[in-house]
């Protein structure tokens, strides 16, 4: 086994792990560095357009990302489908927002993207409009994690982020001729940092509710 496929495994199993304290928090349970070593937490709570759209595109881009030739970094992607089915199904009974203006804007700005993607029969387009309508799932995350950083999983953050960075490993050409491949791992850094940089911001006093 290469080393690229090794980094690609690692990665898809670190995000896959990064769902278990992420659903822990949602009933209130979490890790903690000394004995007891499961602890009672404040609450998770994933914000439902995030995770219903980052289930459904997820789902959606896998298969496709296959076919365009991903193979050492298929493997984040796979574990991107099992991870946001089972937290946006949970995210319904114990999730935030979902139905606010700006959650409603991204579901719809996420719909009209995939709509347009099922339209075209191009690789580069769809994939593109797959990261789009994914991108408006991270903003109503990135808004959450603004307002109410205490209500997202720092160590989930942490893992998921941990993930991707692995995941660049995986990546055996750089070159233009291959950005089908690599500007999906490219893209998730960007879709997570932002995201674990704001959960370890402090909450301001004012603001919780």
């Amino acid at each position: 086994m290469r080393n690229a496929e090794i980094f690609g495994m690692t990665a898809g199993l670190i995000t896959l792990a990064a769902v278990i304290p992420y659903v822990m928090g949602i009933f209130r349970w979490g890790f903690s560095w000394k004995y007891p070593f499961v602890v009672k937490t404040e609450q998770t709570r994933p914000n439902r357009a995030s995770w219903l759209v980052w289930a459904f595109v997820s789902a959606v881009i896998m298969p496709f990302y296959s076919e365009a030739g991903a193979e050492e970094t298929i493997w984040l992607p796979v574990a991107l489908v099992i991870g946001p089915i089972v937290v946006g199904l949970l995210s319904l009974k114990w999730g935030e927002g979902g139905w606010t203006w700006f959650d409603q804007a991204c579901l719809v700005g996420a719909t009209v993207s995939i709509v347009v993607w099922f339209l075209t029969d191009s690789y580069a387009l769809g994939l593109v409009l797959a990261l789009v309508a994914d991108g408006f799932g991270v903003a109503a995350t990135m808004r959450h994690a603004w307002r109410k950083p205490h209500e997202e999983n720092r160590l989930a953050w942490t893992l998921f982020l941990a993930g991707d960075c692995l995941n660049m490993f995986a990546i055996l050409d750089w070159t233009w001729g291959e950005w089908l491949i690599w500007i999906y791992p490219v893209y998730m850094i960007a879709h997570t940092l932002p995201i674990a940089v704001l959960v370890y911001r402090e909450q301001p006093k004012e603001s919780v509710q």
